[in-house]
């Protein structure tokens, strides 16, 4: 966009001077320049029209944290690791045509489709606020957008009625996910994620418990295991039968003092579950056509067709912020979306993917960068899952399930990079960084001041910006998180709606359970059950029909 030419001048800045102050480019100086942009963006909008049909697959990118501010931040970034100022940047994620937003706060009066006489331009606003929360947890809003309830805080695929800790209000209170009911439609479906499986954002998709934290049962309280309450583990194996589960967490599936087999002389690292079961191996021996795998390398050799389920855990809890990867062992976001795909699109019948990254954490540890790098690492999956299925077969929704307390301000000027400082010091005539927090471990006093703050140092990975309040975790916020969706009924997304919406929009359009009779899903169910057939293919069979007439000729 004209900004490439300021990239070689950035690096050569001195510290105490702005990046920014480098002029932009002479183009933008004049009307027609932004004139010209703004038709084009016109045309656009105008020949926009709804994709009526329903959806085979589903994909659902879930930036955990990904607030409106980490958005237009990683924006920024990626310009700016790119070699541009940034601002101009555009996720790719930021191209689909249809935006909502989930609303964190207000009264709802039940479910509304979006007719197709509708604008198909119509923003939308989602809320995310729990039934017991005004700021949410990851928990509820997993339930409220994949299992379409709101529900409590801290709980998995439960309605509003269980409480929170006690196992016996589990039962009769649980909700299916989209995920499990797009596998009871035949469709495959995968999980993948940078934290752990079993954490709660994932957890949502396939287990019913009233802790997100009863990972394995080491981690119950003795009441819950006699009242008959199972593990979050033990339900990723045995609720649903989930084709692809790819992230970390393999201390929770095997037994206690089992070695881990990428850390076997780190006793912190080994199996933790006190039932003696290895569920990795009950989930092989129960799946045909299944492979585990632990590392890159096991990843990049899954290339068999038989392969119908594969199971990665790449690391004994969460996996690695991208900045901290070993890139020869760990796979990334984007190669686990790749191969994730690359397997469920075999279905005949479809797909659901669930792909989360934890942008979540960073903030939570008061480190924008890993928290925005992972924001760009997500964006990149997105486009590469573009790459590898087709929009008019395949709606891919992105959004966030919560915001976080993160801004960035300070009246800095064009190109300054996103991790640097103010132009101006503030009142106690020191520097500050243009990215603060609200809360959390970044706050510091120091002789009854809080430190000055150097550009060097605030470019590290693991520098934890300023925060007004001290925290040992910065928090959630409550405003409302972006919903991006395109492909088949994407113009579902609309209007001011509660975060619950997003399962039902899903549903909808896949024609899944409560929307499998709805008018439309009778044809799409024939389509999806009937023979696949390539272009390739088509173009091989009208070869052999017309050399079969020439020899009957």
């Amino acid at each position: 966009r004209g900004l490439g030419s300021d990239a070689h001048l950035q690096g050569a800045q001195s510290p105490h001077i702005p990046p920014a102050l480098l002029l932009p480019p002479d183009a933008e100086k004049t009307p027609g320049y932004w004139n010209k942009g703004a038709r084009r963006s016109l045309e656009l909008a105008l020949a926009l029209q709804p994709t009526a049909q329903r959806a085979k697959n589903i994909i659902l990118f879930m930036g955990d944290g990904m607030g409106l501010p980490t958005m237009s931040a990683a924006r920024i970034y990626k310009g700016q690791l790119a070699g541009g100022s940034g601002e101009e940047s555009v996720l790719a994620m930021e191209t689909f045509p249809h935006v909502a937003l989930a609303k964190v706060s207000g009264q709802y009066w039940g479910v509304a489709l979006l007719s197709l006489s509708e604008s198909p331009l119509t923003p939308a606003c989602f809320q995310t606020y729990t039934i017991d929360r005004q700021v949410p947890d990851s928990a509820g809003t997993g339930t409220a957008y994949l299992c379409g309830v709101k529900a409590n805080a801290k709980m998995l695929g439960l309605s509003g009625a269980a409480v929170y800790g006690k196992c016996r209000t589990t039962f009769g209170n649980e909700v299916d996910s989209i995920l499990h009911r797009a596998r009871l439609a035949g469709k495959s479906v995968g999980i993948v994620t940078t934290t752990r499986v079993q954490h709660a954002s994932p957890g949502a998709a396939y287990a019913h418990s009233a802790s997100r934290s009863w990972y394995a049962d080491a981690n119950m309280p003795k009441e819950a295991l006699r009242d008959g309450c199972k593990d979050i583990a033990y339900q990723l194996v045995h609720n649903t039968d989930i084709n692809v589960i790819l992230g970390g967490g393999r201390m929770y599936m095997t037994p206690k003092w089992s070695p881990d087999p990428e850390y076997p002389e780190d006793p912190a690292q080994n199996g933790t579950r006190k039932d003696g079961v290895d569920l990795i191996a009950e989930w092989l021996s129960a799946k045909q056509g299944a492979r585990y795998v632990w590392d890159k390398k096991g990843l990049d050799a899954v290339e068999d067709d038989s392969v119908s389920h594969l199971m990665g855990l790449f690391e004994p809890k969460d996996m690695k912020y991208e900045l901290n990867r070993n890139t020869s062992t760990d796979p990334s976001i984007v190669e686990m979306t790749e191969k994730a795909i690359r397997i469920l699109r075999r279905n005949p019948n479809g797909f659901f993917l669930f792909v989360e990254d934890e942008i979540d954490h960073g903030h939570h540890s008061g480190r924008a960068k890993q928290a925005l790098m992972e924001t760009v690492m997500m964006d990149r999956a997105v486009a590469r899952a573009g790459e590898l299925t087709s929009p008019s077969d395949t709606l891919t929704v992105v959004t966030a399930d919560h915001s976080h307390v993160f801004t960035f301000g300070g009246n800095t000027l064009r190109g300054n990079s996103i991790f640097g400082l103010a132009p101006k010091k503030a009142k106690d005539k020191r520097a500050y960084t243009s990215i603060l927090y609200g809360n959390g471990p970044g706050y510091s006093i120091r002789d009854g001041s809080r430190p000055d703050v150097s550009l060097r140092a605030a470019e590290d990975k693991d520098y934890r910006q300023q925060a007004a309040v001290p925290l040992e975790s910065e928090t959630h916020s409550g405003e409302d998180v972006v919903v991006l969706a395109q492909g088949p009924m994407a113009h579902l997304f609309h209007g001011v709606q509660e975060q619950h919406y997003i399962a039902h929009a899903m549903a909808y359009a896949a024609c899944l359970q409560p929307y499998a009779t709805e008018p439309g899903c009778g044809t799409a169910r024939k389509a999806s059950h009937g023979t696949q057939s390539s272009p390739q293919t088509l173009l091989a069979l009208l070869a052999l029909c017309m050399a079969a007439h020439m020899v009957g000729g």
